[in-house]
């Protein structure tokens, strides 16, 4: 039998499906961030990075590079197996006090990778819980909903942020049935932020657990980048919290944060901690400098905030496509995969600029979309070109402007 005619039939699909993934081969270059070099097929060409989730370009910083080189000159590099095995590293230890500390959680538990935790800690959580339910917006993430069905109680879907929909459904559920209620704090393709002070209200009214990812949101927002939960004052009302250590904070790692008992019950029972090895020990002292960094200092979320709006109003001024969006994400509709698709290769191969097509499954067929991404370091004039190339493709791709460009926001 030839088994490789099922692989073929498969990668069809997707390029008749026009969902076939390109990746770029791109390098970067530590105190230059956006820039990079793209090892394209006709030899290497200076780019610029628009689309990345190191939103504060903490991946560079010295401080981050600086405690990644010393710990793994002091300490060697891999972490020597799972920590049931080889123990607990005392970076990994130190990381785990400052996440705590971030989240005013008496614990937390770090995994190898924000998909980790959410798939690992949701579904543990809730074959804890007898007959738990579990309540989940309609827009989380996948490994949210991984998560959820690998817990393998019931589940219902909520209607994305609408907090009617979620009370008839805990009202439907009872009081006595223990509930859980799943979402994200920033939900990453639209740049929308949840009701979190009303789902708390809820989940409070109705006896319901809370569990927010807030992957997107951390070391971005709140006084010392504890998330939206902490700039809307709400940390303390939620039952558990999800991050990364691989967006704001420029490293590796996924994480929970609670209560101590969910936290050792979690670190006794997840198959998905419990038999995968650690993370080293240079990438967990590179995310302590990130977060003790971040904790003190403002700038950087001040300057990104400040970049996200100007890009915004650059676009919006131009007459692109930009959809509404409340916090950093600049998402700019295209509403066709194949075109979407064309216009990123235009860019890349003719602007020198990066920008990944945003297609099905990611969103919803007929939304398709570039999702840009500005840092601090995204100056004046690369928000001009950026504006200048799009307006170039969009005529050659026969897009459609807005009539009318749209009010900064």
């Amino acid at each position: 039998m030839d088994y490789s005619q099922f692989f073929s039939a498969a990668l069809n699909r997707l390029h008749d499906e026009r969902r076939y993934r390109v990746f770029a081969d791109l390098e970067r270059i530590a105190g230059r961030f956006p820039h990079a070099i793209w090892h394209s097929p006709k030899g290497q060409r200076n780019v610029v990075i628009w689309c990345s989730n190191d939103y504060l370009g903490m991946g560079q910083h010295p401080k981050v590079v600086g405690a990644m080189v010393e710990t793994a000159t002091r300490v060697g590099t891999g972490a020597g197996g799972t920590r049931n095995i080889a123990g607990t590293h005392h970076p990994l230890v130190q990381l785990e006090a400052e996440l705590a500390d971030l989240h005013g959680k008496e614990a937390s538990l770090l995994f190898t990778s924000g998909y980790v935790s959410n798939q690992t800690g949701i579904a543990t959580i809730a074959k804890l819980i007898p007959n738990c339910l579990i309540l989940s917006d309609a827009l989380n993430h996948n490994s949210m909903i991984e998560g959820i069905r690998q817990g393998g109680c019931e589940r219902k879907i909520f209607r994305h942020s609408d907090l009617a929909h979620l009370e008839e459904l805990l009202r439907e559920a009872g009081p006595e049935r223990p509930k859980l209620i799943a979402c994200e704090s920033l939900y990453s393709m639209d740049g929308d932020v949840a009701p979190l002070e009303q789902i708390c209200d809820l989940a409070e009214r109705y006896g319901a657990m809370t569990y927010v990812d807030e992957v997107h949101a951390v070391g971005m927002y709140g006084p010392r980048g504890g998330g939206i939960a902490e700039r809307d004052g709400v940390m303390h009302r939620i039952d558990v919290l999800e991050g990364t250590l691989a967006k704001a904070f420029g490293c590796l790692g996924g994480y929970i944060a609670a209560k101590a008992e969910i936290i050792d019950a979690v670190r006794s029972y997840a198959p998905g901690f419990i038999f995968t090895t650690a993370l080293p020990p240079a990438i967990c002292s590179a995310a302590t400098a990130a977060i003790r960094h971040l904790k003190a200092s403002n700038w950087e979320r001040e300057r990104h905030q400040e970049r996200a709006a100007r890009l915004k109003a650059i676009l919006n001024a131009a007459g692109l496509p930009v959809m509404s969006s409340d916090t950093h994400i600049v998402p700019l509709f295209v509403g066709d995969p194949e075109k979407c698709k064309r216009a990123t290769d235009i860019l890349l191969e003719e602007h020198g600029i990066y920008i990944q097509p945003i297609n099905y499954p990611t969103v919803p067929k007929g939304t398709e979309r570039l999702r840009i991404t500005p840092s601090p370091y995204h100056d004046d004039g690369l928000m001009d070109g950026l504006a200048e190339a799009l307006l170039q493709v969009w005529e050659r791709l026969g897009l459609p402007l807005r009539k009318q460009p749209m009010a900064a926001e």
